[in-house]
């Protein structure tokens, strides 16, 4: 049987690459995906993967080309790659519902939010915020599928004390400050999280990671409305046909 070729595309990502270490392949600001075929339909519609969670990550660990380590890739840059992946396979034209009017967005022109140069000591995922209100300087990083896991692990623990109390907002700051007022130690950390954080501060620091974060933002201006929202990332997304 002669060899197939499997057609494939250069992504590029909204970080540029400028997040990872040199000797991460990431590091140049570009993945390699394939085409999808039959075999990922059959990732999507695996009602195993679907109940766990995992048929994005499953999905794309079979799409990318590139020999990276899945796990190494910051959320923004792996929203590139899946959006890629989606217009790739169906074509750009992504229709929903929201509120009652029906909408289409074409994904080929969404342009990728991407990362300040600026901002950046190249190969180094981490940033300065100083709290407005409390004056506190924190570290941070943008979160990676390393560290999306182990807040996953954390979270079960947490539904196994308390089902109607899951903190994942604090969680997850806890896991995307580094330090605070200079200490690293994780202890002082998850106490300042937990005991002094002003509400007005994480609001600030959030919307401050918003902004900076790379990414590829599927938004779109609902009729009669001024601002563009967030468009509902439904199951047709990535099967048009569900």
């Amino acid at each position: 049987m002669s060899e197939f070729k499997m057609p494939t595309e250069v992504i590029e990502l909204p970080s540029k690459g400028l997040l990872y270490p040199e000797s991460n392949p990431l590091s140049a600001g570009t993945v390699e995906i394939k085409y999808m075929t039959a075999k990922e339909e059959d990732i999507l519609t695996n009602q195993s993967y679907i109940q766990k969670g995992v048929v994005v990550d499953k999905l794309l660990q079979s799409l990318i080309v590139t020999k990276i380590n899945y796990e190494d890739l910051i959320v923004g840059d792996k929203n590139a790659i899946l959006v890629a992946a989606r217009a790739l396979a169906y074509g750009g034209d992504y229709t929903f519902t929201y509120g009652n009017q029906t909408y289409t967005i074409d994904l080929t022109e969404l342009e990728a939010k991407e990362i300040d140069s600026a901002l950046v000591k190249k190969g180094i995922n981490e940033f300065e915020f100083k709290l407005p209100y409390t004056d506190n300087v924190v570290t941070f990083k943008l979160l990676d599928g390393h560290d999306e896991k182990k807040i996953s692990k954390e979270l079960e623990g947490l539904k196994k004390i308390s089902k109607d109390n899951i903190p994942e907002l604090t969680t997850r700051l806890k896991y995307t400050i580094t330090s605070i007022n200079g200490s690293r130690e994780a202890k002082d950390i998850r106490e300042f999280v937990d005991i002094q954080l002003l509400a007005r501060d994480s609001r600030a620091f959030r919307e401050y990671i918003r902004a900076i974060q790379p990414d590829v933002e599927i938004v779109f201006i609902p009729e009669g409305g001024e601002k563009s929202v967030s468009a509902p990332i439904t199951a047709n997304f990535l099967y048009p046909e569900f």
